[in-house]
């Protein structure tokens, strides 16, 4: 069990740079802490309908290099689902209402942007005092961020919306489903986990769960939240990791799967459930026609509901817009509860105020034997799959270029 290459943990980051390795003839491991591959990529079925309980969007899809790995395996694209800034027949949310938020965001967002050349601030210091949409502007942060306006840096939001594209996209057999296709043939070992990290000799030594491996490179691509707290530590110590991986915590988004009788809506129709709360959920009614809802939940809304009931709290909301017989026709099928999902812990990266360089610093190679990737080292397709495989990629390809002075 001593590969030339060990790539540490098996989410889209990881798979990716065990893939390209592998095809590339390289003498790879792929070893994850859990029991499956995926990561926060994961699709469960109920009946016909793919549910994905992680990132279920090819964001920026026309770029997304996950859209054509789908292509070429024969998964199912749909362009027309994401329909989140339609209000179903307008349930609780009139179209004067609709259309006074959206101008409550135009001017927010250039408030934001004006701001852009000067020191880093919290998105929330661009909200009107007397703004009466700030719930409304929360809720959506929470979906986007996984936090609260006032804990994301601006800085960092703006290098993720000045490269996003308006294009999003949905696998019908799912994302997950894409991600964990895509480790097929790969030598992969679950349940190991890796505990530290000895790059002072020739080669590296890892010691895992499972006992030491050696390599001559290793790619971390383990969630933030496990770097932050050192539970993977190095020798030599690599502080400004740690602090890195603290800067850009994971904040958390949930999602509630409700099967639903008797719809007369059409598919991938949408509500949000309360414009008016910053702890509210959007519905996606019956997602490729399915009977199924998908209610989403983010930042401290999620936080919250991951001690409660959110199934409950998605049926309360849909019930209060569509009248009382509509709860005999929702049914909870499950929820989920990243912050509580071992070795993971949240959903996707957020850099705190004034630490939005702190990508770079977690991205950066140690000793060009040592590389690191996922989601939050992406310089500006953090808290997306693209930007984990991306990131994967990169540092394989930088091991394919010291493969010859390895002869």
């Amino acid at each position: 069990m001593n590969p030339d290459v060990l790539v540490i943990g098996a989410g889209a980051a990881g798979i990716a740079a065990a893939r390209a390795l592998h095809d590339a003839g390289v003498d790879t491991l792929l070893i994850e802490a859990r029991d499956r591959v995926g990561g926060r990529a994961r699709t469960i079925h109920h009946g016909d309908a793919a549910l994905d309980l992680g990132c279920g969007w090819l964001h920026s899809a026309r770029r997304n290099s996950w859209t054509d790995v789908a292509r070429a395996a024969g998964f199912t694209i749909a362009t027309d689902t994401a329909n989140w800034s339609e209000q179903w027949r307008d349930l609780g949310y009139s179209a004067d209402e609709q259309a006074a938020f959206g101008r409550a965001w135009d001017a927010w967002e250039a408030r934001a942007r004006a701001a852009a050349d000067g020191p880093d601030q919290p998105l929330s210091a661009f909200v009107a005092p007397d703004d009466r949409w700030r719930p409304m502007l929360d809720a959506i942060s929470g979906y986007v961020n996984g936090a609260n306006l006032s804990d994301v840096s601006l800085h960092d939001w703006l290098a993720y919306e000045d490269a996003a594209t308006d294009d999003n996209w949905a696998v019908r057999e799912g994302y997950g489903t894409l991600v964990a296709h895509h480790a097929a043939g790969l030598t992969v070992r679950t349940n190991v986990v890796a505990r530290h990290i000895d790059h002072t000799g020739n080669l590296l030594r890892v010691t895992t769960d499972a006992g030491t491996i050696t390599a001559r490179a290793v790619i971390v691509a383990v969630p933030n939240s496990i770097l932050a707290d050192e539970r993977l530590s190095f020798t030599p110590a690599l502080p400004d990791k740690h602090a890195a991986a603290a800067a850009l915590p994971l904040g958390v988004a949930d999602k509630a799967f409700l099967a639903v009788t008797g719809a007369h809506w059409p598919h991938d129709a949408h509500l949000i459930g309360n414009p008016h709360t910053a702890c509210t959920a959007s519905h996606r009614l019956s997602p490729f026609g399915w009977p199924v809802v998908e209610s989403f939940f983010g930042g401290d809304c999620a936080d919250m509901l991951e001690g409660g009931d959110a199934a409950a709290f998605a049926i309360d909301e849909l019930v209060a817009l569509l009248g009382s017989d509509w709860r005999a026709r929702l049914r909870p099928i499950t929820t989920t509860r990243w912050r509580h999902e071992a070795w993971i812990e949240g959903s996707y990266s957020h850099a705190r105020v004034g630490h939005a360089g702190e990508r770079a610093v977690l991205a950066r190679p140690v000793e060009d034997r040592l590389f690191f990737a996922g989601e939050a080292c992406s310089p500006h397709d953090f808290s997306t799959a693209h930007g984990a495989r991306d990131t994967g990629l990169a540092a394989a390809a930088a091991i394919l270029r010291a493969v010859p002075s390895w002869s």
